[in-house]
């Protein structure tokens, strides 16, 4: 069956770092997105494609909104949402207090169901439609996140956690266990439905040289899963690193040894990254996650977005639910800003949305499948109200322009102004 969409309607076509802005995005004031069986079929100027419209198309018409692609999500753990906002630490003591007991109930299949549960309910209110998941140790807690994932037929990856070292002893599989466990995992989920899965060793500290090459076995022999997992975080973690494999030239050099960069591999944060780090990040076509709130919450740093974009490494944002203290975009989009701020940099409120939507799918080797609308890509959307609060609708009687009015979402905006989120072309959240 087709759906028109009609309403006012954004979405990004190429990176406005890169080219021209008018050139990065297609704005219609009156658009019409038009899909068929949850794919897009079409998007222009309403006047002139609802003319096209067979008679049997459904209409739905969003007056007070904005249409544009979900939101993607590239770092987040999903076994931390009943333990966010937990307060006081930086990383390293934060994990060992906070997260690593939490983590221990997801031996238990139901408990991660029900966490999954509530949690991708909240990423779909938020008005996020794809993330790259964490999981735990164990292979229940993998199974239960695709569980739910599948029955609600979203695109998400997710892995289970690789951790061998320096680690409770509830929480640690081996090298061996580890690539077994995952290869079951990859076997029975991998491209089923739209789930897809992410090899995903915890951070360097946490895994022997043994692990992490096993890892890198996997990914040769899987070479379209992703991989998944932390980098250059926080100035103790990368001394740690250094440290623990001193015959390394740096953090990246431990991952890129055991051959885990390439273009499905997606690093979070990358805050502490040098020249040649980055350098060789974007020849590898890999991926950093940017992750602001996190970043702030726990003290680590101010991501040096300017850096990765000039060595043209492909970057996305990640909530980082629990250290994130916010499932909403929106609110992501709004401590990115200060983060770029206070680095003395500027972050347009145009790059901001196309990081959250189309760098987002470039980052974890989507385009074309979510991400923007171009034609044969799955019908993932949102509808922003401007009018949701009464301090957004009176701010928004002053915009002038498109990108007063982005600006003002991304600084005012959260989840109350997703006023609807849709699922290959059906809604599943109003």
């Amino acid at each position: 069956m087709k759906k028109a969409y009609r309403g006012e309607l954004l979405h990004f076509i190429a990176d406005p770092a890169k080219v021209a802005l008018i050139d990065s995005y297609q704005y219609f004031e009156d658009g019409l997105l038009v899909i068929e069986n949850g794919l897009v079929v079409q998007v222009g100027e309403a006047d002139l494609l609802l003319k096209k419209l067979s008679n049997d198309t459904e209409l739905i018409h969003y007056p007070h909104g904005l249409i544009m692609p979900g939101f993607i999500d590239t770092h987040v753990h999903y076994p931390q949402t009943e333990m966010i906002a937990s307060y006081g630490e930086q990383l390293l003591q934060w994990l060992e207090n906070y997260t690593f007991p939490a983590e221990r109930e997801f031996s238990d299949l139901e408990h991660g169901k029900r966490v999954a549960e509530f949690f991708l309910t909240q990423l779909l209110a938020a008005g996020t439609t794809t993330a790259l998941v964490f999981g735990t140790v164990h292979k229940a807690s993998v199974d239960a996140f695709f569980t739910i994932a599948q029955q609600k037929k979203l695109r998400m990856i997710c892995g289970k956690v690789l951790m061998d070292q320096n680690c409770p002893d509830y929480l640690s599989d081996t090298a061996a266990s580890g690539y077994a466990d995952s290869k079951a995992l990859i076997e029975k989920w991998h491209q089923v439905d739209r789930l897809q899965y992410a090899i995903t060793p915890r951070f360097a500290p946490t895994c022997s040289k043994a692990q992490l090459d096993k890892a890198g076995e996997l990914l040769a022999q899987y070479p379209d899963v992703y991989l998944h997992t932390h980098l250059c975080e926080n100035k103790d973690e990368i001394a740690w690193v250094a440290e623990l494999f001193p015959e390394n030239t740096g953090y990246l050099d431990v991952y890129d040894k055991s051959k885990l960069l390439g273009r499905r591999s997606v690093f979070a944060h990358g805050v502490h990254l040098h020249d040649s780090e980055c350098q060789r990040l974007g020849e590898t076509n890999s991926a950093i996650a940017f992750c602001p709130s996190s970043n702030l919450f726990l003290g680590s740093g101010l991501f040096n977005l300017q850096q990765a974009q000039q060595f043209d490494v492909n970057v996305g944002f990640g909530s980082d639910i629990g250290a994130g203290t916010t499932f909403s975009m929106l609110s992501t989009l709004n401590e990115g800003y200060k983060t770029q701020q206070l680095r003395g940099d500027k972050l347009s409120p145009f790059q901001s949305f196309y990081l959250a939507t189309l760098g987002g799918a470039i980052a974890l080797d989507l385009e074309g499948t979510i991400g923007n609308f171009t034609k044969g890509a799955e019908a993932d959307f949102i509808v922003l109200d401007y009018t949701a609060t009464p301090l957004m609708a009176r701010r928004m009687q002053h915009c002038k322009t498109l990108t007063e009015k982005l600006f003002i979402l991304s600084m005012l905006g959260d989840e109350r102004h997703v006023l609807a989120t849709h699922i290959m072309g059906e809604k599943v959240t109003e």
